[in-house]
């Protein structure tokens, strides 16, 4: 059957944003894996970073196979934790390029993206702003921004990058902030709105207003879309997840430009997807001044051992990230600025021994810095948990932000 005039334009305007435009054969079929999505919610389960898989820990298949790959594969480098601080720096600028070559030949973002207001909403003690930026990859990319009417650029407020989630709810992205997601305890952009922050937030690529406007069109919507977005960027030589972050950064400028934002007081945070999105940008980039992070506190190697690939979807990997290191040289590049990870010790996609030693090896960086660099960094592990978002964390996440973001010390 022939492109319909929706599907065909989004593939143009993907090819067209492309290094070199190239012309797609007509037709043809899709070889796109589409994964069963359960039940929307299911409480205190693993709910997975990259959909609903309900996995648990005890059910975790035999680590014989795992153990198999990984001793035929190159040993993975182990971080060296240097001696002073200032050696840590030279590492930390030498780990950051190595970051930026491994996400592949993304597209240069401009200083200050060119916002549209698209409108205005009055909420009684807020303001209820839509826009949207062109991120100059063939996509424009939709936003909420919640405002206070106490913010000004005479009175400027701290500020949060909040990141959405995955879980399979392809159709929700940026309205999480919205309360739509009931699996985060609070209406992310109203509560923090409500506390005093500027709050912005975007659909990520294949999410929201996203889902159906990859380089298939809308005739990929869901898992299939996010499928051909990673098989489209890596014939580009970049990765999916390189995007994704990109337009996280691209975010991140937008709030920084707001007049009644504080700039040097901005929060990053989110929960699954939404975390692993908030360390990546402390990691890529000095502006956040925190951040906090649900879920999916990561180490790859753990995860392969324990038979979880399967708990992230295709978005989530980098390629020749273990030539180089583990992720905990991506989150010790946040040090000194405060980090609070929360995870459950059920929880599949970040299998618990990995958490540990992630932990212990961060907590090094950290210590480097002397002072009170040590409070600086903490990694709370719930037993009994699994892929979910307590009350008792969103309140820890509310006391983090108001600490280090809003009332922190000078940087």
């Amino acid at each position: 059957m022939p492109d319909g005039p929706l599907q065909s334009l989004s593939k143009f305007c993907w090819l067209a944003s492309a290094p070199e435009k190239t012309t797609c054969p007509p037709g043809g079929a899709c070889d796109c894996i589409s994964f069963m999505r359960p039940p929307l919610f299911i409480p205190r389960v693993s709910l997975m970073c990259a959909f609903f898989y309900l996995v648990p820990m005890s059910q975790a298949q035999d680590d014989a196979a795992a153990a198999g790959w990984l001793a035929k594969a190159p040993p993975v480098p182990e971080l060296k934790i240097p001696a002073a601080w200032t050696e840590w720096e030279k590492q930390r600028r030498e780990i950051r390029a190595t970051l930026w070559k491994l996400l592949g030949d993304l597209p240069p973002r401009p200083d200050v993206p060119a916002v549209t207001a698209l409108s205005r909403e009055d909420k009684g003690d807020h303001w209820l702003e839509k826009f949207t930026f062109d991120n100059g990859a063939g996509e424009e990319v939709p936003g909420w921004c919640f405002v206070p009417k106490t913010a000004s650029a005479t009175n400027k407020a701290p500020a949060i990058l909040y990141c959405h989630w995955h879980g399979g709810q392809y159709d929700i992205g940026k309205d999480e902030m919205l309360g739509v997601n009931k699996a985060i305890p609070r209406a992310p952009g109203e509560t923090l709105a409500k506390r005093g922050y500027v709050v912005l937030g975007i659909d990520a690529c294949c999410f929201g207003e996203r889902n159906g406007k990859g380089p298939d069109g809308p005739a990929q919507k869901g898992s299939a879309g996010e499928m051909t977005a990673a098989k489209f960027n890596l014939w580009l030589g970049r990765t999916l997840w390189g995007m994704i972050v990109r337009d996280d950064l691209m975010a991140l400028d937008c709030l920084a430009a707001r007049p009644e934002v504080d700039a040097s007081r901005i929060g990053v945070t989110g929960i699954s997807m939404g975390s692993t999105r908030s360390w990546w940008v402390m990691a890529l980039d000095d502006r956040p001044r925190a951040a906090v992070c649900v879920a999916c506190m990561t180490r790859c190697q753990d995860l392969i051992r324990a038979g979880m690939l399967k708990a992230h979807g295709i978005y989530y990997f980098v390629p020749g990230l273990l030539k180089h290191f583990d992720t905990e040289a991506v989150i010790a590049l946040a040090a000194p600025r405060p980090m609070l990870f929360m995870t459950g010790d059920q929880d599949g996609g970040s299998p618990v021994e990995g958490v540990k030693t992630l932990g212990g090896i961060v907590d090094k960086v950290y210590a480097l810095h002397g002072g009170a660099a040590a409070e600086r960094f903490e990694s709370v592990i719930y037993p009994g948990v699994a892929h979910v978002y307590l009350p008792e964390m969103w309140e820890k996440m509310e006391a983090w932000m108001e600490k280090w973001v809003k009332k922190g010390p000078p940087r």
